[in-house]
């Protein structure tokens, strides 16, 4: 079978999942023609020679793919990270349920438009974004506390979620790829640790100034703070009224009560996830599991804020169950995108998706070009794959010793891998982080994926005009 298509079932996806707006849909069916694809291309089974034999040969593939599809799904939770993912996903809206029924939200946004750090458009908007570039140690720490927090004040000045939602995945995984103290860098030096580096880190740190696409994002995300304007398909939303029509609603709260509801738990999902970094690392927080410490911190979060209402007999301890499980009743739908975009991912690496659009870059290149095509390569990887952390283990194995072939410093190349997997995670719409920004911020997922690709597309062209750039200098 030819390698071209490898790329079918993920386009398949976000075309449909653009067309229809039906995202469960559209992935559902992307891995039901990847299956197709894999049991064709194996030896389990065989065209018929007879004509007439096709129709019956026909169905049986396409319900052996329909069946394979449902065992990609449950394969899923064989790998315990995937599995701690999702079900930190739901208990997340356990969580969230719990804050907003109780008030709490609603007194955290009494309290900081009281105390005038919500005064204005500008400071409402710097508010998630100083957040998430705080919040360094995990993406989903990040968005998570920066989209909840900043809801219900973005509502108060008009300013629509899908703004919201641009300044949170703006301010997660780029940040993340930038300051690097978090297991992104830790995961990075793993992928570096078999190439002749003299100092693997140092090389990791030079990529900082070098990986202009995070830089860039960032910028217009603080020019949209600073200059409190939007353009494009989020200016429209915001001129319906500052929510898009289809936005997913969150609860309201009751009257406020008291705002430790909100900044308890948040700060113990925060601290938490810094200490179970450290806890799971063996005192080194770089070498500690991501998945483990965002599902012990939310865990925990959830048992210090059932017991304050508890103490403060806010509710009962029934009343807290019934809508701690309304809230992951109301998740279960992103949940569900997120467990098919991990199915996705696993059968393209199966299908050979990623090295396939790795080999267009190819090993005869002028020096001058290898950056910019190593990012587009890695945006287009991480667009179909939806995973920016795959794209770098699909990658960097064949730009370090192109960097080394070519004359061109490590980092540098290094840089154009790593811009380039955050590029192709913003685009893409069956990205876990682009699900997580739509989630935290409350609006529909691809409003969100629509409203922030022209920025997303600015900063990358952005990054590949300063890769050529660059490229002279370093020649």
């Amino acid at each position: 079978m030819h390698d071209w298509v490898s790329i079918l079932p993920p386009l398949l996806a976000i075309v449909i999942a653009v067309w229809k707006k039906e995202v469960i849909l559209a992935l559902g069916l992307g891995i039901w023609l990847g299956e197709i694809l894999l049991i064709a291309r194996g030896d389990a089974w065989l065209p018929p020679e007879a004509a007439w034999q096709w129709p019956l040969a026909l169905v049986d593939l396409l319900g052996r793919g329909a069946m394979a599809t449902l065992d990609r799904a449950v394969a899923v939770f064989a790998d315990a990270g995937n599995a701690r993912v999702l079900l930190f996903g739901l208990l997340v809206g356990a969580l969230l349920e719990l804050m907003q029924t109780s008030g709490g939200v609603a007194a955290f946004v009494k309290r900081a438009v009281g105390a005038g750090f919500a005064k204005t458009k500008r400071s409402v908007s710097a508010l998630p974004g100083a957040i998430g570039m705080l919040i360094f140690v995990e993406t989903s720490m990040s968005i998570l506390a920066s989209g909840v927090i900043a809801q219900k004040l973005f509502d108060r000045f008009q300013l629509s979620r899908e703004r919201l939602a641009f300044l949170v995945d703006s301010t997660c995984a780029p940040v993340s790829v930038l300051i690097l103290l978090n297991g992104w860098g830790a995961y990075l030096l793993g992928l570096l640790d078999p190439y002749d580096l003299e100092r693997p880190a140092m090389t990791l740190a030079a990529t900082i100034p070098l990986n202009f696409y995070p830089l860039a994002v960032l910028a217009l995300a603080w020019y949209t703070v600073i200059s409190t304007r939007v353009h494009g398909p989020m200016r429209r939303v915001e001129e319906r009224g500052g929510k898009a029509v289809d936005a997913v609603e969150t609860p309201e709260e009751d009257r406020p009560t008291k705002a430790r509801y909100l900044i308890a738990p948040l700060a113990t999902l925060v601290g938490g996830m810094v200490f179970f970094m450290w806890l799971t690392g063996d005192g080194r927080i770089l070498d500690g599991s991501g998945s483990k410490s965002v599902l012990y911190a939310v865990a925990a979060a959830i048992v210090l804020l059932a017991s304050m209402l508890a103490y403060d007999r806010v509710f009962a301890v029934a009343k807290m169950t019934e809508l701690s499980f309304r809230g992951v009743g109301k998740l279960a739908p992103v949940v569900t995108i997120m467990l098919l975009s991990f199915a996705i991912g696993a059968c393209c690496k199966d299908l050979g998706t990623g090295p396939f659009v790795a080999r267009l870059v190819g090993p005869f290149l002028p020096a001058i070009l290898a950056a910019p095509l190593l990012f587009l390569s890695a945006g287009a990887i991480s667009f179909t794959t939806g995973t920016s952390w795959g794209t770098f283990a699909i990658l960097i194995p064949m730009a370090m010793p192109l960097s080394a072939s070519l004359g061109l410093p490590p980092a540098f190349v290094l840089s154009a891998v790593l811009g380039g997997g955050v590029f192709g995670d913003h685009c893409s719409p069956i990205s876990d982080t682009t699900v997580l920004s739509s989630l935290a911020s409350g609006c529909h997922h691809l409003d969100h994926v629509r409203t922030q690709l022209p920025y997303a597309l600015t900063a990358g062209g952005a990054a590949i005009a300063m890769y050529l750039i660059a490229g002279l200098l370093f020649l």
